[in-house]
């Protein structure tokens, strides 16, 4: 039976869950105040109108999945830099900053996914424990990367990553994220590509990969037009993972956004796409905390899977 787990990123400095409710959140992304929508805030807000009136800026929903615009209320800079310090110590014991840029885009989203940290401070914990134990070398391959957060925190921890988009803008600015972090010069593959033929093309080619992350969208395109729907296209491309582990793989972790699926169920299908590989399956929610009244707001699905 699998145990379910609520993740949360409590070491933010610079994002702040301020409030939620009435379909909306109320967020800090460094030194401003942005309005989102958030269809699963079915209370009322906690803090008065006064308080959500004086967002920066506020997300306007359209009919269509996804689409609106953004009304800006005050003026902001074009780009900003947030930070998120790394709570996990490496192995001489020196402690990472991750510095990235932000900036509204007209998907609403401002380049950065603020509960994903828990995630990414667990694939350090796993590298870490594997040069611990002596393995050295080791390759991690994360699909769907855009602003390469989890990429910088693993190659941080001394890993060799390979970094797949199919957005050649999300790319560009992942490599911009590591040279602002001080990591331009670690060993990072930049890749724009569709992730399941890449995979595809790896497993050819004999490639061998120690931890995988997948972090894919509801509904996207490839460089060349492919077509990503993940009820349909994730059972493949986690069977192509499979054939790309190496003998002695460390974790694959899946997140999962914006669709009507079980952490259960997504557990379920990374256990069939391991067949049944010895190790710890473990899946939840990554959830984050008002700093208003306190409740959770769950934010995607996660399965992750750890040798033993």
């Amino acid at each position: 039976m699998q145990t379910l787990h609520l993740l949360t990123s409590p070491h933010w400095k610079d994002y702040e869950l301020l409030d939620s409710g009435g379909g909306r959140k109320l967020e800090r992304f460094g030194p401003y105040l942005f309005v989102r929508p958030e269809v699963q805030a079915l209370w009322k807000p906690a803090l008065p109108a006064a308080r959500w009136n004086a967002a920066h800026a506020v997300f306007v929903p359209t009919g269509e999945e996804s689409g609106g615009h953004w009304e800006f209320r005050q003026t902001i800079a074009e780009t900003w830099e947030m930070t998120y310090p790394l709570q996990t110590r490496l192995s001489e014991n020196k402690r990472i900053i991750l510095r990235f840029s932000v900036m509204t885009t007209p998907g609403r989203h401002l380049g950065v996914f603020p509960e994903c940290a828990a995630n990414w401070e667990w694939a350090v914990e796993q590298l870490g424990r594997a040069q611990r134990e002596g393995r050295r070398d080791l390759r991690v391959l994360n699909l769907f990367g855009y602003t390469g957060l989890a990429t910088l925190a693993c190659a941080a921890a001394g890993a060799q990553v390979t970094h797949v988009d199919a957005s050649k803008k999300s790319v560009a600015w992942a490599r911009e994220n590591a040279a602002r972090s001080g990591l331009a010069d670690r060993p990072i593959r930049w890749i724009v590509d569709d992730a399941l033929k890449f995979v595809q093309r790896e497993g050819r080619r004999g490639v061998k990969y120690d931890g995988i992350l997948l972090d894919p969208p509801k509904f996207g395109r490839g460089p060349k037009g492919e077509v990503w729907e993940v009820y349909q296209s994730l059972p493949h491309l986690l069977a192509a993972c499979q054939q790309i582990l190496s003998p002695q793989p460390l974790f694959v972790l899946l997140t999962v956004y914006a669709v009507k699926l079980s952490s259960l169920h997504a557990a379920e299908a990374l256990k069939d796409a391991l067949n049944s590989r010895p190790g710890t399956l473990e899946c939840g929610e990554l959830v984050t905390v008002e700093t208003s009244a306190g409740r959770l707001l769950s934010q995607a699905v996660y399965a992750r899977w750890q040798a033993r």
